[in-house]
């Protein structure tokens, strides 16, 4: 099941992907190639002409790890999109069940186990974010927000057995790549970890009784676990159904999409502020620009490319465009716009407001007493540790009111104060304005 982003991954040879097979003639599925979201199918021409007959239902399970998703996940998110603006009908999943054991594929070690409370919480968080992109209802062709918990809560185990567990091959499951390399490390795989990939099928056998979901999709690490599920669907439903697996995402560089040095980059404002977000999407690699336009707005594919051909400085605009076109997707058209202007007044005039950048308080007192600068950069989130905060003093890469800070014991008070708040900078492009709370 889908977690917080895409991992590694070396899914089963017998995949079939699109582009080398046939040109599918359904409109979601011709999108979805041209776009770049498919990476594996089981059968291609099979959904092809399902999905020319008419809506097909198709689910992407999302595990509440945090209280939040973030940018690894928006691939998906977006696949959900794509299949709803076509017609047919998009189910997200959450893992309110799974989440009790955790989804092992390629992790090193066990997950530690989540209380109900945090899963709860979790829960809340990520169902937020999924209705930031997708108009969740109960009609029938509403994209349908579903829990696993609703029957894995209700599994007696005997009968899990009995009736799911017959249809297991051990042999086979010992083959997929995602337990191999965890049987390969020190840290072994525990038995209750070695069952995610039966209750992940176990959920497309429901979704399918339940609701007639006939695929399923998920990032190219959940290849075994699809197929698995189909197999068991095709046992004990009857029915045909089918898997289709988007790419492993990188950015140019070879570094994991959604992650920063400064931390994953959250759908939820409450997490990240929308500022930060679209800072994240202008200050992608040149190189990932078109790519990333394809994927993640939901712009005509030709002014995708046109953007994408542009040359020197002018690359930049095209940024500035798919920052403000995905924030505006995950945050509303009228905040993404007030941070392109805020990025403007910023960046390119120079402007110190409280309405330009994100806000941080720190305690009033402080500022008052005068506070050491490299104690101000910790408390203001720019640095782990009093050590790092040096780091950057030193480093000639930390600026109040965009004047260097020279001394890294330099007191820091309300008397520096700008219209009530303080600009603090971590290099060229993080940025924070501090008020005193």
């Amino acid at each position: 099941m889908l977690e917080a982003g895409p991992r590694r991954g070396n899914p089963a040879s017998q995949a079939h992907h699109s582009a080398e097979q046939i040109m599918p003639k359904s409109e979601f599925l011709r999108e979805a190639e041209a776009r770049g979201f498919i990476f594996q199918c089981t059968d291609m021409e099979a959904l092809d002409t399902a999905m020319q007959a008419g809506p097909v239902g198709g689910y992407i399970g999302f595990d509440p790890t945090a209280d939040s998703l973030h940018v690894g996940s928006l691939i998906q998110i977006m696949l959900l999109r794509l299949m709803h603006r076509h017609g047919h009908r998009p189910v997200a999943l959450m893992g309110g069940g799974t989440a009790r054991i955790g989804d092992p594929s390629f992790r090193e070690e066990a997950r530690r186990l989540m209380t109900a409370e945090t899963i709860a919480t979790n829960l809340r968080g990520v169902e937020g974010c999924l209705r930031q992109f997708l108009p969740l209802g109960t009609g029938p062709s509403d994209p349908l927000l579903a829990n696993n918990a609703d029957w894995l809560d209700r599994l007696s185990y005997i009968d899990l057995l009995r009736d799911v567990g017959i249809h297991f091959s051990v042999n086979r499951m010992l083959s997929f790549d995602s337990v191999r390399s965890r049987l390969e490390r020190e840290q072994g795989l525990t038995f209750l970890e070695f069952n995610y990939s039966i209750l992940q099928s176990y959920d497309f056998r429901e979704l399918n009784l339940r609701h007639g979901v006939t695929l399923q999709m998920g990032g190219s690490d959940q290849w075994g676990n699809i197929v698995s599920g189909i197999d068991l669907v095709r046992r004990m439903n009857g029915a045909q159904v089918f898997g289709l697996t988007t790419p492993l995402l990188t950015t140019s560089s070879g570094a994991k999409m959604g992650k920063t040095a400064q931390g994953a980059v959250w759908l939820s404002a409450a997490r990240l502020p929308v500022f930060d977000y679209w800072q994240f999407w202008r200050n992608v690699e040149d190189a990932d620009v078109g790519r990333f336009l394809r994927l993640f707005t939901e712009l005509p594919l030709a002014e995708c490319d046109r953007l994408a051909a542009l040359g020197g400085a002018e690359i930049n605009e095209a940024k500035k465009v798919l920052a403000t076109e995905a924030t505006s997707l995950c945050h509303g058209r009228a905040a993404a716009q007030e941070a392109a202007d805020a990025a403007r007044r910023t960046f390119e005039e120079g402007a110190v407001t409280a309405a330009a950048l994100p806000t941080v308080q720190v305690p009033a007192a402080l500022l008052a007493e005068g506070v050491p600068a490299f104690r101000l950069f910790v408390e203001a989130g720019f640095a782990a540790s009093n050590g790092e905060a040096r780091r950057l003093i030193r480093g000639g890469g930390a600026r109040v009111n965009d004047v260097v800070v020279g001394d890294e014991a330099q007191v820091i008070s309300t008397a520096d104060l700008i219209d009530g708040a303080l600009k603090l900078s971590s290099g060229r492009k993080r940025h924070i304005l501090v008020q005193p709370g």
